[in-house]
């Protein structure tokens, strides 16, 4: 007995229009066909459509399943490759459920960088946003110096938030010298914070950055980060004596 192609689909659990794919694509055989044209399928046929169905379940993409017939070696090495994929997504499915758990612990609003949950407190919507940001350009590394400057490194910080876009030069100036120190040690310590790592693959650009900034931020703001940088550059005796005058 003989079926026909809506009934080895249905015995197989797939559906006709996959079954004229993989005769398209070489993996399923062409039966031999009754004396009105009517394709006549066999119990091969039906066992090498579970074999691939199988062998799908498993994430085997059918270009592996193709690359079988050529060599049992093949079989094994695709198996591997599965295995190690499998491998590397069970683990991002670990961190997903850790950084979840994390949200679900700390309770953040929705534009809370992720690792950043214990943190958020101190993060105004503009320093989440350029977090984020940022996060394009750091590897792991990098985050976990970010993290780590929030918890540890505010200083300045409260005049920075509530400087007014008209503030005035020397109010500017103010905030600066008090930030510069700050900055200074921060580049001392997380010498990889002073230049993102911006490499050609990088999606994210230094540009990008200055763009961000200057839209987060307002004026007033912009200007004490670029004189604060500068002075983080400058002499530490210079910056105290500018603060000192303040």
């Amino acid at each position: 007995m003989a079926w026909s192609t809506r009934r080895l689909a249905e015995l197989a659990g797939t559906t006709v229009k996959t079954v004229r794919h993989y005769h398209a694509i070489g993996l399923l055989e062409e039966p031999a066909r009754a004396g009105n044209g009517y394709k006549q399928y066999g119990t091969s046929h039906l066992v090498r459509l579970l074999q691939i169905a199988r062998l799908r379940e498993l994430g085997m993409p059918l270009s592996g399943v193709a690359e079988l017939e050529e060599s049992g070696e093949a079989f094994t090495q695709t198996l591997r490759t599965l295995d190690s994929q499998l491998s590397a997504s069970i683990a991002h499915q670990q961190e997903l459920r850790a950084e979840i758990a994390d949200l679900l612990r700390h309770r953040p609003d929705p534009d809370v960088p992720a690792g950043f949950a214990d943190v958020a407190d101190d993060l105004t919507p503009a320093d989440r946003a350029m977090v984020m940001i940022s996060a394009r350009v750091y590897d792991e590394q990098g985050l976990q110096d970010m993290r780590a400057i929030v918890a540890h490194h505010r200083e300045a910080d409260d005049a920075f938030d509530e400087l007014a876009s008209d503030a005035t030069a020397d109010e500017i100036r103010a905030v600066a010298a008090r930030l510069a120190p700050a900055l200074r040690t921060i580049h001392e310590q997380y010498p990889g914070m002073r230049t993102p790592p911006l490499g050609v693959g990088s999606r994210t650009s230094l540009q990008d950055l200055v763009q961000a900034v200057t839209e987060l931020y307002n004026p007033a703001q912009v200007e004490v980060l670029r004189q604060a940088y500068r002075l983080a550059l400058d002499d530490p005796t210079d910056s105290a004596r500018d603060a000192e005058g303040q």
